[in-house]
């Protein structure tokens, strides 16, 4: 009569010390994970975030590139001449009848050195359009990176999640293999006094060996759980890794429409077309600068010399300043077909944003039923396992007293074990379809830092 309670008291201080149990055995070089380490890890150490993080920086980087041709250009040029061929002049001789004189004349100089600037004055609008284009590129890039970002958030959930289930699936594996060999030993010794049947003792053996299998295998996709977690954390896989935590669950009153509404306006993606269909736009209008002329201020100052001292022998210097005006009459029809690249770009984007706003819609309206669908389910299997607790203490009870046979209570116990996996299954299904709700959205870290 006290074997029974007594089993069902380990199994309940098992339950509530598995966490406790696993920071007792940390050892010196592991990680310990907890779900907002793995974020941070995974934003610091993820190689496919940091390099979409580097677009950005490329943005920038073509933002001043186009604010450059703002600026005047500065050229310093300095030539040397190794060797050169002189003129020859024929002069007429003053005296009849002798020939003519040649007389050498150098023209040129053995050191130039020239310094020419240029600053555009007007230019169809072509500079305004390229740096607008530049900073609609830069927004976008951003866009692209937050997107990034909730991709590599939502990764790191479902892989810290995936590896928190797995333990779960591996600690129920470990607890019915136990309650199966803690089964085997009351037949054992109850056919020992004659009090059980051969037949009894052989069913207990043989789920013991059942057991045995699923426990292996339950602790090997434990191992591959935890090498995936490494692997979207960027930590290396020879890491030893201890993870911390539970299964947060956030009651979320999830209204379709205003979820929708949000999403439209939150989505990185939808943002990222916006800013794509504006630099567009200023493609079309740095097309059409080019039936427009060209006008800019252009100057320069040289310095000639024979040797390449100074003060010795004085420098022959000039300068000039020019305005200069150019006008394309005619490239080919180069700018119309620009002008058509530009406008058909524009059209693609209307049918890409409107193709996006449809899937939008979908991707929140799956997550709205995803998430009330999971938290029925787990409503009702924490119900289960109470149940399923209950029957195995009464097959147990009955079977001491005679009353329950050996295949009742191994049925009781494997009720019980799926009854636990389908909990925790059940646990894992309503955190990730949060997490997917809160990333079909447009919910990120970003929009958090914003909020705060």
């Amino acid at each position: 009569m006290r074997r029974p309670r007594l089993l069902f008291a380990i199994l309940a201080a098992a339950l509530v010390a598995a966490p406790a149990a696993a920071a007792a055995q940390e050892k010196p070089g592991q990680v310990v994970l907890t779900l907002e380490k793995a974020i941070g890890l995974a934003l610091e150490q993820n190689p496919y975030y940091l390099a979409t993080q580097q677009r950005e920086d490329q943005a920038q980087a073509l933002l001043r590139q186009a604010l450059a041709g703002f600026y005047p250009s500065l050229s310093l040029q300095g030539t040397n001449t190794l060797k050169e061929k002189n003129f020859v002049l024929e002069f007429p001789s003053l005296i009849p009848g002798e020939p003519p004189q040649e007389i050498e004349m150098d023209f040129t100089r053995d050191y130039q050195m020239a310094l020419g600037f240029s600053l555009p004055i007007f230019t169809g609008g072509r500079l305004r359009s390229g740096y607008r284009q530049a900073g609609y590129n830069l927004k976008a890039t951003r866009e692209t990176v937050r997107r990034s970002e909730q991709d590599t958030v939502f990764g790191a959930k479902q892989a810290f999640y995936g590896a928190l289930l797995a333990r779960t699936f591996a600690e129920v594996a470990e607890e019915s293999l136990n309650l199966a060999e803690s089964h085997y030993k009351n037949v054992l010794s109850q056919y020992e006094v004659g009090m059980a049947s051969k037949f009894d003792l052989l069913r207990a053996e043989v789920q013991v060996a059942n057991l045995k299998p699923q426990l292996i295998r339950a602790r090997n996709t434990l191992r591959v759980s935890e090498l995936g977690l490494k692997t979207v954390l960027g930590i290396e896989l020879e890491t030893p890794l201890v993870v911390q935590g539970e299964f947060k669950i956030i009651p979320l009153e999830a209204d379709v429409e205003a979820s929708v509404e949000t999403a439209l306006a939150e989505r990185p993606e939808l943002r990222e077309v916006d800013f794509q269909r504006n630099m567009a736009g200023e493609m079309l209008k740095i097309a059409r600068s080019a039936y427009w002329p060209t006008v800019a201020i252009a100057g320069n100052y040289n310095l000639w010399g024979d040797n390449f001292r100074f003060g010795a022998q004085p420098w022959q210097n000039y300068y000039a300043v020019n305005l200069v005006l150019s006008w394309s009459l005619f490239n080919g029809f180069d700018s119309q077909a620009r002008a058509a690249q530009a406008k058909a770009a524009m059209r693609e984007l209307d049918w890409t944003q409107k193709g996006l706003e449809e899937t939008i819609k979908f991707e929140v309206r799956q997550a709205v039923l995803n998430y009330g669908q999971a938290r029925e389910s787990l409503l009702s299997q924490e119900k289960n396992v109470e149940q399923a607790l209950e029957a195995v203490r009464i097959a147990e009870l009955n079977y001491n007293e005679g009353l329950a046979t050996s295949l009742d209570v191994s049925t009781a116990r494997v009720a019980l074990s799926q009854a636990r996996t389908n909990h925790a299954q059940a646990l894992y299904d309503c955190v990730i379809s949060q997490a997917q709700l809160e990333k079909a959205v447009g919910r990120g870290r970003s929009n958090e830092r914003k909020s705060s």
